[in-house]
């Protein structure tokens, strides 16, 4: 099991400046008030389109995820913010993918498509929205329709401790340790091939099959001992 600082990693992709600003303020806070760790960032394919799958707890896990590697991620954000001034420009500019309330959507998902065929790398949630107890949850099937439309890696992703540093119930982050682990990517080859010619009801089931096996995955990766991942 390695770490960034005892592994080497590739150099720094092309990044915007305001996410290269941002890429490193939180790296710097997540080092000092969070003081974080991360596992595996090195399991992250070095080009072609990527899909990041984790699991959600707070509010920080975005950004925990995407500073912990060293790629741009393409993430996706409620329409409504892109109206705010500047948050809006700034999200543009970072080619955040809007999506409605729900999280999908065809603009939502035309947007995932279009990121993964430049070859970017897009952060998912299967479960849909953040945990209320700090525990996973059971995944939502978009996630699966996404993986079997594309033909990129599927990467699970675990975080730890956010929900303790600051999760639904608290109004203001605690400094409690954060970690970041990253899986082995998972080919969903034959899922695919298999969607090309089955049934309409049997791919419902393969999109919820998908998704199921992308969060068991995610259940798979262990947190370390000093690692809190309750309050």
């Amino acid at each position: 099991m390695g770490t960034t600082a005892s592994i080497r990693l590739p150099p720094l992709g092309p990044m915007h400046f305001s996410y290269r600003v941002a890429y490193y303020s939180f790296r710097a806070l997540y080092a000092t008030y969070f003081r974080w760790r991360v596992f595996h960032p090195e399991r992250i394919p070095a080009t072609g389109p990527v899909i990041l799958a984790s699991n959600h707890a707070s509010f920080m896990d975005p950004p925990l995820i995407g500073a912990g590697i060293r790629r741009r991620v393409n993430y996706l954000a409620r329409n409504t913010l892109f109206k705010v001034p500047v948050v809006g420009a700034m999200m543009r500019s970072w080619r955040v993918v809007p999506v409605d309330r729900e999280g999908g959507g065809a603009a939502g998902l035309k947007g995932i498509w279009d990121r993964l065929s430049d070859g970017g790398v897009i952060l998912l949630f299967p479960e849909g929205t953040r945990t209320d107890t700090g525990r996973l949850r059971a995944a939502k099937s978009g996630v699966g329709l996404v993986v079997i439309k594309s033909t990129a890696p599927v990467v699970p992703v675990r975080v730890f401790g956010s929900f303790a540093a600051y999760g639904r119930h608290l109004r203001w982050p605690r400094p409690r340790r954060l970690m970041v682990k990253y899986g082995h990517p998972l080919d969903f080859r034959e899922l695919r091939a298999e969607a090309r010619t089955c049934s309409q009801p049997r791919l419902k089931e393969i999109y919820q099959a998908t998704s199921d096996q992308i969060m068991a995955a995610i259940a798979r990766l262990e947190p370390c001992k000093d690692v809190r991942e309750f309050p």
